[in-house]
């Protein structure tokens, strides 16, 4: 039989709704069942999506980062603006295990490859860091443990290693110096601090309110509208758990070698400035809420 021509149906407007629009259209495909006899109809559907800035005009963008839809130029200018989006895609956003794809795997296969080559790079580029030559880290470490202070320095790349700017001189240390602050989320880096100073001198600049400058004064207001006898000096002692935290208390009229004596600092000294009034969670060596009882006093306990 010969073949009959069948018109094109359209079908719009299957659904609308503010972010897309949807069309369905009928055509007929040139192929014939010999048994049969017949033709069949494949349907193909259209998907249109809006523009999420203005809301008229059709999409032609999709934005790598939030997956919005624009129009122009002008609406992804909009919506960066809006949304505070630099339209970078995020390749370490959180992905749950149910929506998780081979185009995910991949994307994350291809990020640790370009950490590697970035890592690769960095080693190879030893000049960028302006490394410390090794005797002069061999050195300073030296000095130290004639101070009896255990100073251990970091790898080529780590940002302390780069930060660090702590020098020996004439019998004297020279410390690159972290003071942080954490009732007021302020930090501020101090070099060349000479270590017979002691830690009062090194924070009058901030919490005196005589010879404060005006402006750390007034951020750190806090801090210097409390009593000097409120401020505590702190520092984190190196090599412990991370569920087991805790901290040193050095005492603000003694130097700061005095203070570093006995302790292990890795690159330069971070000191967290706090007051006792307020809760913090830094737990103090000594003062935790565990008591730890020797084996000898159980033992003697129960004989």
């Amino acid at each position: 039989a010969p073949w009959r021509c069948y018109k094109k149906e359209k079908k719009e407007s299957l659904f609308r709704s503010n972010s897309c629009l949807c069309f369905a259209v009928f055509r007929v495909v040139p192929e014939r069942f010999p048994d049969f006899g017949v033709c069949i109809y494949e349907e193909i559907l259209f998907i249109y999506f809006r523009c999420e800035t203005c809301s008229q005009e059709e999409a032609k963008y999709r934005c790598p980062r939030c997956m919005k839809y624009s129009c122009s130029l002008l609406c992804v200018k909009k919506h960066k603006l809006a949304l505070s989006c630099n339209g970078v895609r995020d390749k370490t956003a959180f992905v749950s295990i149910n929506e998780f794809t081979d185009l995910n795997l991949l994307s994350d296969y291809r990020f640790l490859e370009d950490v590697g080559r970035a890592a690769d790079a960095a080693a190879r580029r030893l000049t960028m860091h302006n490394p410390t030559p090794k005797k002069l880290l061999y050195g300073l470490r030296n000095k130290a443990r004639k101070c009896e202070i255990d100073l251990r320095t970091l790898p080529v790349g780590f940002t302390k290693r780069r930060e660090n700017s702590t020098t020996f001189n004439c019998k004297k240390f020279y410390w690159h110096l972290k003071l942080v602050f954490p009732h007021s989320h302020a930090e501020y880096t101090l070099k060349g601090v000479p270590d017979d100073k002691t830690l009062a001198d090194i924070l009058k600049p901030y919490i005196d309110p005589v010879e404060s400058d005006p402006v750390v004064c007034q951020r750190l207001k806090i801090y210097t509208t409390s009593p000097q006898s409120d401020v505590q000096i702190l520092m984190k002692i190196e090599n412990r758990k991370q569920n087991s935290v805790r901290y040193n208390e050095l005492d603000a009229k003694r130097s700061l070698l005095d203070n570093l004596k006995g302790k292990v600092i890795i690159e330069y000294p971070t000191l967290f400035v706090v007051l006792k009034t307020l809760k913090n969670d830094m737990v103090i060596l000594g003062q935790g809420k565990y008591l730890f009882i020797s084996c000898f006093a159980i033992l003697r306990y129960f004989s």
